[in-house]
């Protein structure tokens, strides 16, 4: 399929579709300990955020990294200063600062693996957060000077977003999700 192709399938057709490498990838519906955790991060970034100059996206605001022709959904994306967009409809963000995916059992691989490396193309990302479902663990990506990146594996404390000047509390991150996160474990329901 063309990028062309896509675009039009993507804005005529109901549910959302990423974009790689010429394939079209339906993106499949989520389990509560995921949509609780997309909720609370949600949460957790606005009230940080509130007043200042970054904004946070939910997982409708298509992401477009160019250096790759991937067009993804990405549970949350932050943009700090004024939002860049390419000439799509809908529209598709070109600037992301911060990146968050929640792994699904389905998909951490393609999440930890492939798109990852997209998303570390972009010049724009200095932060890219992969937040587990099933276990308390979030794995930070972090963009360094000399654009190097730093890994780095959170169980509890806080994570740091140092260009945001924020930090993300697990506690925060995964309350209330634990019931749901256990269900998930057993694949359950």
């Amino acid at each position: 399929m063309t990028e062309e192709e896509y675009l039009e399938y993507d804005r005529t057709h109901e549910g959302k579709r990423e974009f790689v490498n010429g394939e079209l990838v339906d993106m499949a519906g989520v389990s509560e300990a995921h949509s609780l955790i997309v909720t609370n991060l949600t949460i957790a970034l606005g009230s940080r955020l509130r007043g200042g100059p970054c904004r946070v996206h939910g997982a409708d605001l298509r992401v477009r990294i160019d250096e790759t022709g991937l067009y993804a959904y990405p549970d949350l994306s932050v943009v700090c200063g004024k939002p860049e967009f390419a000439p799509t409809r809908p529209e598709s963000l070109l600037n992301p600062s911060l990146i968050v995916e929640v792994l699904s059992p389905s998909t951490a691989n393609y999440d930890r693996g492939a798109k990852l490396e997209h998303y570390r193309r972009r010049p724009s990302v200095r932060v890219i957060l992969l937040v587990d479902s099933v276990e308390r663990r979030v794995t930070r990506y972090v963009r360094n000077d000399d654009d190097t990146w730093t890994l780095s594996d959170h169980l509890d404390g806080d994570v740091p977003i140092a260009h945001l000047d924020a930090r993300l509390p697990i506690d925060e991150i995964y309350e209330g999700a634990e019931d749901a996160m256990a269900r998930a474990a057993a694949g359950e329901p």
